[in-house]
């Protein structure tokens, strides 16, 4: 795993210049690649690399080249299937082992053809000097990101995160206040929009070419949208499919190990792994928390002791939180409102000082349907129906109910439910998974900002998400969603900017490209039949897991956060909302956050998803748009 960066600046005539520039922006990455660097640059291209060295350590420097001089390419991620490219090409052309020289050699046989034989994760940027064309790609889901700022001139700059672009000095770092807003909404920044207005993603899925012509982005893949009839013998069909996923991704010359939860995604990874390789061989990870409700090491034990595994185990208080957050805090440059990025960082960490590789259970949820609010989608289309006085009447009974913070407390649900029970299908899961709700009671946003950025723009991607499925039923289509939005802008972007954090490559088996066509297209009973998810999985490893993983409940991966911020990161909560800190805030109302701090901290109400979002959201205000004010002004 590694981190690029790079532009293509027609015109650039100071080598020495452009090349500083090249440094400056690739030095920002090296928690991304700690093993080397390396730098290309030929006008008008200049390409950055930093490594993490996991296949071929001694021959895959980049950016690497052909022999032609025709090729340069820097590139993050894994090719899982480059073995079966390399013999499809020719083993004789290749001088090293590693799947980057497959992107090349790929590239002169099939062109733009290429991207669609690749099964793994991947943004690269290819300079073709025989067509002076730069291309950027991103993988079908996104597992790894890219991002881009338009220089002066139709120049164009590239890289892995947001503080590699603002390290080149025609890349602006005025904040994007419509983004923002939907941020404190969603927790993320959906689409191709990020906190900066000069910088994009990349969406997943996409290429962009840059050439004389000027820029174009296109999709070169779309997520299958409809249901597909299945084979009679569906379960063994999809445990060899995932079998062969797992495989796939044991391929390493680094240590490699796996998480583990005891939840049923990351103990059917763990099972897989097993049955190809001598169990005591194993390493599998688990952290546990004191708190009770969010401690899952007691299922993560059980599946060890079932499978044989050599088991790692570590319990972190809040102490261990405050110690790494300045770090974490650190390296992040946008905000990022989803609190269970500090116990996936904590995991990486712990799994970081064995193994450099981990295999993980990710993307599960999100293709068979397995989020606790599939569940309640039922009760919802009931209580839409319901007349509006009996709502507002459940909603004030459910306001006085005593606060609960265990993690999923029948209150946090029921208060979760009336939120957006009565929402239409394609926006009541963001609404339902989010923190503030758009022009309720409780919305920190400033009423001017919140009528320019209304409800409509703000649930936009959600509901485009949505709307692009052409399956029969609704959960199937909100699944689509899911997997358009909350999946690579909430969970992949955790796990990536975790891992590198701690130069630890992370690969997820549910997103080999066989396992999601298959998911994409299975019909509903197949994922979800009445309260049961993940049908389908459940099946395939009957014979694999204990009775009591299979049988158990969804639970997220997360702190007590709700405790934490009312007792020991009570001071960092108030001191950071602080009413003469936010008041230099262009979009927030500080009576609001005032009155949201002061009712979580007293134990009045449970105002822990929202009040993360505004103290990450706050952090990053601080040290990245110090002018936002007069941003706003202007």
């Amino acid at each position: 795993m590694c981190g690029i960066a790079g532009f293509a600046a027609p015109g650039e005539s100071a080598a020495a210049e452009a090349r500083r520039r090249l440094e400056a922006m690739t030095a920002t990455l090296g928690h991304r690649g700690p093993d080397g660097e390396g730098l290309w640059l030929e006008a008008p291209v200049g390409l950055g690399h930093r490594r993490l060295s996991i296949v071929d350590l001694e021959g895959g420097a980049q950016p690497m080249g052909d022999a032609s001089g025709r090729v340069q390419v820097s590139f993050n991620g894994e090719i899982y299937n480059h073995l079966e490219l390399r013999a499809e090409l020719g083993g004789e052309r290749f001088r090293t082992r590693c799947d980057t020289e497959v992107l090349i050699e790929g590239w002169k046989e099939w062109g733009e053809g290429l991207f669609s034989r690749l099964n793994g994760m991947f943004a690269l940027a290819l300079w073709d000097a025989r067509e002076q064309t730069l291309i950027l790609a991103r993988d079908r889901l996104g597992q790894k990101p890219l991002y881009t700022a338009r220089l002066p001139n139709g120049g164009l700059a590239f890289a892995s995160e947001p503080k590699a672009l603002l390290a080149h000095p025609e890349v602006s770092s005025e904040p994007d206040l419509e983004a923002l807003v939907r941020y404190l909404t969603l927790e993320y920044f959906p689409a191709d929009r990020t906190p900066f207005a000069a910088v994009q993603k990349l969406p997943p899925g996409h290429l962009l070419r840059w050439s004389a012509r000027g820029i174009e982005i296109e999709a070169w893949w779309r997520l299958p949208a409809e249901d597909r009839e299945t084979p009679p013998d569906v379960v063994e069909h999809f445990r060899d499919l995932f079998d062969r996923a797992v495989e796939r991704r044991l391929m390493s010359d680094v240590p490699l190990g796996v998480f583990l939860s005891g939840g049923l995604d990351s103990s059917a990874v763990v099972a897989s792994m097993t049955a190809a390789r001598p169990p005591e061989t194993v390493d599998t990870f688990a952290i546990g928390f004191d708190e009770q409700s969010f401690d899952e090491t007691p299922y993560a034990r059980r599946v060890a002791r079932h499978l044989g595994t050599r088991h790692h185990e570590k319990r972190f208080r809040v102490s261990d939180l405050r110690d790494v957050l300045p770090r974490i805090l650190g390296l992040l440059d946008e905000p990022f409102g989803d609190p269970s990025l500090l116990p996936t960082y904590l995991l990486c960490a712990f799994a970081r000082e064995h193994v450099t590789v981990a295999l993980s259970g990710d993307a599960g949820d999100e293709l068979f349907l397995g989020y606790a609010p599939f569940s309640a989608d039922w009760a919802a289309r009931w209580y839409r129906r319901t007349p509006s006085p009996l709502r507002s009447l459940a909603e004030r009974a459910i306001a006085r109910w005593p606060v609960d913070a265990r993690n999923f407390s029948p209150q946090f649900v029921a208060e979760r439910f009336v939120r957006g029970g009565a929402l239409p299908d394609a926006d009541r899961h963001p609404i339902w998974i989010g923190s503030a709700l758009p022009g309720g009671p409780d919305d920190p946003v400033r009423p001017d900002v919140r009528r320019a950025v209304p409800w409509p723009v703000v649930l936009e991607p959600s509901r485009e998400a949505f709307a692009a499925s052409r399956h029969r039923s609704a959960p199937q289509r909100i699944g689509h969603q899911y997997c358009l939005t909350y999946l690579p802008e909430d969970i992949l972007y955790k796990v990536d900017r975790a891992s590198m954090m701690r130069s630890l490559e992370v690969r997820s088996p549910f997103l080999d490209v066989e396992i999601v066509d298959m998911a994409a297209r299975l019909p509903l009973h197949w994922k979800r039949r009445g309260r049961t998810s993940k049908v389908l999985l459940r099946q395939a490893m009957s014979e694999r897991l204990p009775a009591e993983i299979l049988k158990r409940p969804k639970k997220g991966f997360g702190i007590p956060v709700a405790a934490w911020l009312r007792g020991p990161l009570r001071d960092l909560l108030c001191d950071t909302l602080a009413a003469e800190r936010i008041v230099a805030s262009p979009i927030l109302e500080p009576a609001v956050v005032a009155r949201l701090v002061d009712e979580h901290v007293t134990g009045r109400r449970n105002h822990a998803k929202i009040l993360w979002t505004l103290l990450m959201y706050q952090t990053w205000q601080e040290r990245f748009a110090p002018s936002s004010r007069a941003a706003t002004a202007a």
